[in-house]
This record gives C-alpha cells, sequence and structure tokens, in this order.
C-alpha cells in the first residue's frame, strides 16, 4: 500500500531519536497528485528538487560534535518526494550517531535518502571550514510585484492565465516574492519566491501575478505547487520554453527549492536568498 499524507509525521507528536534511524524517512508518490493534473505517462517537465538541510550534526568516533550544512538535489522523475518533517527526523538521529568520517556520513545519506526518493540523488556537505565561501543571490527577472492590483481571490485560477496568442513571440523572465501556500497537512504558511522564464506568446503579467497570489490559501507540498504552476501555465498560455524556479523559506532547518522546466538542461544555481 502506497504512502499517503495522512500516514505521515506531520501535525503528530514526534520521539525524537538521536541514534540512526532511517526508517524514520516517509517517502510520498509523486504520481498521487499529478494525477490531480492529468500528468500521466511522459512528464511535460523535467527538473529537481533542490534541499538545503542546515541542522545537521553527528558524532566522530571520540563523541567530539560535527556540523554540516547538507545540500540534497533529487531529481523530478524520482517515484517519491519525501515529507519534510520526517526528512528533519531523520536527520537529527545522526545527532548523538557516531561516525568515522565525513565519507561514512555521506555514504549513509545517499543509500537512504536514495531509496526513499526512489533514485540516486546529488549530496554536497559543506563544513564550517568552508562556510564563508557560501553566496547568496536573488532570483533574476521582471518583478511583477511592482503591479498595482486589486485582489479578492486566493485560490489557484488557471482561468487568470492568458497570453496574446496571435503576438510575436517573447522572451522573458518574472519574478514574485509573493508567492506563499500552506502545508497539506497542517495548514501552516510556506513562503517563497519564484521565478518563471518562457519563450512564446506573451504572458499577461497582471493575470500571472494574480494567479500566484491565489496560492495563498492553497493546501500543497512545495513541489507540488511548483508543478501546479508549470501545467497551469503551460496549458493556458502555451509557451513553447518554460522553467519555474521556486526558493522556499526553511522550516525545520530545511529549505526545499523545487524548478521545473522543459528545455533548460541544466539547474539552477542553488543561491541562498534574504528570505532564506
Amino acid at each position: 500500500m502506497s504512502n499517503t499524507v495522512d500516514l505521515s509525521p506531520l501535525g503528530k507528536a514526534s520521539a525524537y531519536q538521536t541514534q540512526y534511524a532511517p526508517e524514520l524517512l516517509f517517502p510520498i508518490p509523486r504520481q498521487q497528485k499529478r494525477d490531480e493534473l492529468n500528468l500521466t505517462g511522459t512528464m511535460p517537465f523535467f527538473g529537481v528538487d533542490i534541499w538545503n538541510a542546515y541542522e545537521l550534526s553527528w558524532l566522530n568516533l571520540r563523541g567530539k560534535p560535527q556540523v554540516a550544512i547538507a545540500s540534497i538535489t533529487a531529481p523530478a522523475e524520482s517515484p517519491n518526494i519525501v515529507e519534510s518533517k520526517s526528512f528533519k527526523l531523520y536527520l537529527n538521529s545522526f545527532n548523538q550517531t557516531r561516525l568515522e568520517s565525513e565519507d561514512a556520513l555521506l555514504a549513509l545519506l545517499r543509500q537512504d535518502l536514495g531509496a526513499a526518493f526512489g533514485a540516486p540523488v546529488h549530496i554536497v556537505l559543506t563544513t564550517p571550514d568552508a562556510f564563508q565561501g557560501i553566496k547568496m543571490g536573488e532570483l533574476d527577472g521582471l518583478l511583477l510585484d511592482r503591479l498595482d492590483l486589486e485582489i479578492d481571490q486566493y485560490t489557484p485560477t488557471p482561468t487568470l492565465l492568458s497570453a496574446a496568442r496571435h503576438g510575436a513571440p517573447v522572451e522573458e523572465t518574472f519574478v514574485s516574492h509573493l508567492l506563499k501556500s500552506n502545508c497539506l497537512v497542517t495548514g501552516q504558511p510556506d513562503w517563497a519566491s519564484v521565478q518563471i522564464h518562457y519563450v512564446g506568446p506573451q504572458i499577461d503579467q497582471a493575470g500571472l501575478l494574480k494567479y500566484l497570489i491565489g496560492f495563498r490559501e492553497h493546501n500543497e507540498f512545495h513541489e507540488q505547487c511548483v508543478e501546479r504552476i508549470f501545467v497551469d501555465i503551460l496549458r493556458q498560455c502555451q509557451p513553447n520554453k518554460l522553467a519555474v524556479y521556486a526558493r522556499y523559506t526553511r522550516r525545520g532547518g530545511l529549505d526545499i527549492n523545487p524548478w521545473r522546466s522543459n528545455f533548460s538542461s541544466a539547474p539552477p544555481r542553488n543561491l541562498r536568498t534574504a528570505r532564506q
């Protein structure tokens, strides 16, 4: 039987385990939500989910605590997402676990997370000696938030999206910091900045911003919101090329940054934004 969100640790009291416990990871099939978007067979996008874990710690063999920041990249074609609270609980299970080296930690992370996502993941550990090299940056693009709009709808409404179908194709990149959705289970707010890059009929900016603001009372996981945005824009505006990238603020020491594209071969840079 497939895992469903009601079986996850979200919204429930959880024991705090400090010894290595890979069984804490809770995978959820991506297809459950893709079915709602009528996505079957070959997906109209590829992409990655970039996770940054800021609260990773373990013990060396002498019992001395070690810390690092882990960046984990999971492919969008993997069969599962991993529920974020279970991800945090799993990482916490290393807190009193003795390991002989960073390589030993990496091996366990690759093994366990690859099994949970159902596909190999790419992991980079940044230790304190390299913290000063971590860079920040903001998403490039024309700021949609400059538009003065009257808003009265706070659920995603694809019909707000439109494009000049008979005009010449354009290439544009838009950014908004007004994306807010809510956790699918707890209803707690999730905040994000989002970048939309496309080539095709010119998209109406006001309608696009209203559509994005429409997620404000919508309950869905980060990855699912980004796929919904991608699919709605693709279907309503019919661009030839489209990429959607969201940088969500962290919760529980984790941020999740989904990217979906139908043309770009290289994932975006994993640059922490001001709000992250």
